[in-house]
């Protein structure tokens, strides 16, 4: 058995390839396998593949018609044999010694996953710059170097980043539990990381800057096109993920008021010519939380004064030019109250 391996799912990425490649075959820890599954890209990323390939007998390559990130990484998955798992994105680089510190980590604590910190790289200014989401200072300064649980952290669980390349998971783990990321839908980490943090009995944290987040803006969390909507449907599924352990009670007043702000922040950055579609989507989810009589008066008992008012302005208009003329005017009164 060797003692990790890496699943990369690859879609059009010939201009990143060769970086994340090299920086996977390139570790430190040489007792790897790598699963590289080519989701039908359309551009020169299967032929990188096949050469890479070649030279490296680590390297395992399947190659499948189009049919998204999940499913390309379920596959892959099924293919590991390693002791631990690593899940890469085709598009980033893994620091050469990550493997290698992430599995004695994992090794020494006896752990179900381990997480790090992460920079994020802009590939258009090439600059690195740090966020909160992949740094978690606040969740290393609760549980330092030791072993932990959700218990120990129920407080700060927002705080760490859902990314499944700033974790290195025993695979027992993730097969025995059955975790698998949510097919035909982008966003899918969410899911993929409340499933491992809510069975996860141990898990450490190392902290050490371990993955670069390669930004750019043409990416498939970038893009806004329709498969934003998505969005709307893994809140859903979130919300659902809470329930079936029975923590969404704790968490409802984080998982409302996330729900309106996080749609909202997606229908902002969706291209103009899908604005009606995925507005009608908005209103129609915030629609089946009025007709939920308890649901809505927890609902409203528990967001904010700001999301509340995104709610009931969706529910008040028709189509987008409405609905943001509505938030406009209603920007103008609060900034310049009582004023002609």
């Amino acid at each position: 058995m060797v003692k990790v391996s890496v699943v990369i799912p690859i879609y059009n990425v010939e201009a990143y390839l060769e970086d994340c490649l090299k920086s996977v075959l390139n570790q430190t820890l040489t007792d790897i396998e790598v699963i590289c599954v080519n989701d039908g890209s359309t551009d020169k990323s299967l032929s990188i593949l096949e050469k890479y390939a070649k030279e490296d007998k680590r390297m395992i390559v399947i190659n499948q018609e189009n049919a998204g990130h999940a499913v390309a990484t379920n596959i892959g998955m099924t293919y590991a044999t390693g002791e631990y798992l690593f899940l890469m994105d085709s598009d980033d680089i893994i620091e050469f010694n990550a493997l290698e510190l992430t599995y004695n980590k994992a090794r020494e604590n006896d752990v179900d996953f381990v997480i790090f910190k992460a920079i994020n790289y802009n590939n258009a200014e090439e600059k690195y710059y740090e966020t909160k989401s992949y740094t978690m200072k606040e969740v290393y300064n609760q549980v330092h170097d030791n072993v932990f649980s959700y218990e120990e952290v129920k407080d700060l669980i927002f705080m760490m980043s859902v990314t499944p390349w700033s974790k290195l998971y025993n695979r027992r783990f993730i097969s025995e539990n059955n975790i698998i990321f949510p097919e035909g839908l982008i966003f899918d980490d969410n899911i993929f990381f409340w499933e491992v943090l809510f069975n996860a009995k141990r898990i450490v944290f190392l902290n050490e800057f371990l993955f670069i987040r390669r930004f750019y803006s043409t990416s498939s969390t970038n893009n806004g096109d329709l498969r934003f909507l998505d969005s709307i449907k893994i809140n859903k599924l979130i919300w659902d993920t809470f329930k079936k352990y029975d923590y969404f009670d704790y968490h409802k007043n984080h998982l409302y008021n996330n729900m309106v702000l996080s749609i909202y922040n997606r229908y902002t950055k969706i291209k103009d010519e899908y604005k009606n579609i995925f507005f009608q989507e908005m209103k129609k989810a915030y629609m089946t939380i009025l007709e939920d009589e308890d649901l809505f008066n927890d609902f409203m008992e528990n967001v904010d004064d700001n999301n509340k008012k995104l709610f009931i302005q969706v529910l008040s208009t028709e189509n987008p030019t409405d609905f943001e003329l509505l938030r406009e005017t209603y920007g103008s009164i609060i900034k310049n109250p009582g004023g002609h």
